[in-house]
């Protein structure tokens, strides 16, 4: 059985892909991902395999059947609380990754505390009032932080639906903008997936200084 790489060798395999600098500048990044089911999940894989140095996950959900439809976990995490199951997937991918985990309920008053050390700001919620909760307070309070935040995935509509768009200089919203859990199917795997990696590569994009949509 191999061993497990050093930490040399896997910055080395990322930088072959991303070229030094590139990887230089997400190795030093922080992303806070605030909410870790079928979005969050899927953008702390993504993130996680394109070498992000820290990500901070938070979440004060636990694993369960109804989740493994869409979200990163196992049959084996079904009770853990996400943050720990989360945490224990991203370690399989991405060893030297620094997770640092919160499972506590994001509020306006305890935002500031536990996301001013992020750069980038991935909203994730299911919930229409938490995501305007998170946004309103991320604008307010940090306004020269990156938001990132997720709006309409549901059902199974054309994927080229899905897009990205910048709403103000640090702002942007993944999605269709239309669709919701309430009409018809619901949340599917490929189409939450869709809009993950979305919200994933324009976290990317942002620390590669490429700011348009």
């Amino acid at each position: 059985m191999r061993q497990i790489p050093t930490k040399e060798e896997m910055l080395q395999a990322l930088r072959q892909r991303h070229g030094i600098r590139l990887q230089e500048k997400l190795d030093s990044a922080v992303v806070a991902i605030c909410g870790l089911g079928g979005l969050g999940s899927n953008i702390a894989v993504a993130l996680a395999r394109a070498g992000i140095g820290t990500l901070l996950l938070l979440d004060f959900d636990r694993v369960e059947l109804s989740n493994l439809n869409r979200q990163q976990y196992t049959v084996a995490q079904l009770g853990w609380y996400k943050t720990q199951a989360l945490s224990q997937t991203l370690c399989s991918i991405a060893p030297y990754c620094n997770v640092v985990t919160h499972t506590v309920r994001v509020t306006r008053e305890n935002l500031a505390s536990l996301l001013g050390e992020a750069d980038i700001i991935c909203e994730a919620f299911d919930g229409a009032q938490d995501k305007a909760m998170l946004a309103n307070g991320v604008l307010e309070q940090f306004p020269d932080k990156f938001l990132v935040c997720a709006s309409g995935m549901a059902g199974l509509s054309s994927s080229n639906t899905i897009q990205t768009k910048k709403i103000t200089g640090h702002f942007y919203i993944c999605g269709d903008f239309v669709s919701d859990i309430a009409d018809g199917l619901g949340l599917v795997s490929a189409r939450v997936m869709l809009c993950a990696a979305h919200q994933a590569n324009m976290v990317l994009r942002i620390l590669a200084g490429e700011l348009e949509a």
